[in-house]
């Protein structure tokens, strides 16, 4: 069995969103190519083409923008791009990108082809932002040099370089910005079958013994989610390690899940709460929001943003013009 390092993991373990430390753990699960990324075949077929394409005339390939929630993996083929196109990437993210100089330091160090990737970018400071448009159609810098009646613009030229934007926020990116962006792809929840493959394969590489029911489990149990899936073999390893021989059979993984609180949806406890309280309180609804989050003493944005996404997408909740419902499919799953 490897050598592992303890990882910080978010307090609830079917978050979408990963600390620092996790991410990092992440890197050693994450294919380096198209063929290896399993699902959302629709985007690697176009990106293939459009990969071959800047190849064949020795350009960089378009600027690209990918959204969709949160650990589906736009990092992972901002990752995949760079190495097809046998390029360098630059990480970096939109609130860490605070001045001006700190955006001219990046862009000036970027080589012929070059991959600039930029997560959140819809969190980007408009100062920031409106420097970007040049340096993305003209690949020029433009710096304003002293203050007042004496301020001139200094233009610096720019390698040719790629953006790739990634935003869970779709809607809050600007339309100047969102307009500059050659490629744009929308990354959806995957299915069970694909979850699947890329349970087995990070089994593969963690060198986790592993059965095809535990994968189907920790597949359904996933909320479609690659993130969640690859979590969740951790800490099912760890059970399978600590009550048994190592080995992830159908029923440690269940058990191991049930301690969790994942049930056979993916749902845990707080999204269980959010239907209870909505059917016990409201009788099923129309609710706002906010009276939601009153009930749950969950934050609003916490309820739009992590909880209501999946709820949707199972069809266990919908919103209508006068507030949310919990439809017949999420009755039957509270009560049994």
């Amino acid at each position: 069995m490897i050598e592992r390092e303890e990882i910080e993991i978010p307090e609830r373990v079917v978050a979408t969103e990963a600390p620092n430390e996790e991410r990092e753990f992440e890197v050693g699960l994450r294919p380096q190519s198209l063929a290896d990324f399993v699902g959302q075949d629709d985007i690697k077929e176009n990106l293939s083409i459009f990969i071959e394409a800047a190849k064949k005339r020795e350009e960089p390939i378009e600027h690209v923008l990918l959204y969709g929630n949160p650990g589906l993996g736009k990092t992972t083929l901002a990752h995949i791009i760079a190495h097809e196109m046998g390029s360098q990437i630059r990480v970096t993210s939109g609130p860490a990108l605070e001045r001006i100089g700190d955006l001219a330091a990046i862009l000036s160090n970027l080589g012929q082809g070059d991959i600039l990737f930029i997560d959140e970018i819809h969190r980007l400071n408009k100062t920031i932002e409106e420097i970007l448009y040049p340096a993305m159609e003209d690949y020029a810098l433009d710096i304003i040099v002293g203050k007042g009646p004496t301020a001139r613009t200094l233009r610096l030229n720019l390698e040719r370089f790629t953006l790739i934007g990634a935003t869970t926020r779709l809607s809050l990116l600007s339309g100047p910005l969102r307009d500059r962006f050659g490629v744009t792809h929308h990354l959806n929840f995957y299915e069970d079958e694909h979850i699947g493959h890329i349970v087995k394969r990070s089994a593969g590489l963690l060198k986790t013994s592993i059965d095809d029911t535990a994968i189907e489990i920790l597949a359904r149990r996933s909320r479609r989610t690659p993130r969640i899936a690859n979590r969740l073999l951790r800490r099912v390893r760890d059970f399978a390690e600590v009550r048994g021989d190592g080995h992830v059979s159908g029923q440690v993984c269940d058990e191991a899940l049930q301690k969790l609180t994942v049930d056979h949806m993916g749902l845990d406890q707080t999204d269980r709460r959010i239907l209870q309280t909505i059917i016990e309180k409201f009788d099923g609804g129309p609710v706002g929001l906010s009276t939601i989050a009153a009930a749950t003493q969950e934050e609003i944005q916490t309820i739009e943003d992590v909880h209501e996404p999946f709820l949707i997408q199972v069809g266990f909740l919908a919103r209508t013009p006068r507030g949310r419902i919990v439809t017949e499919h999420g009755y039957k799953h509270v009560i049994n």
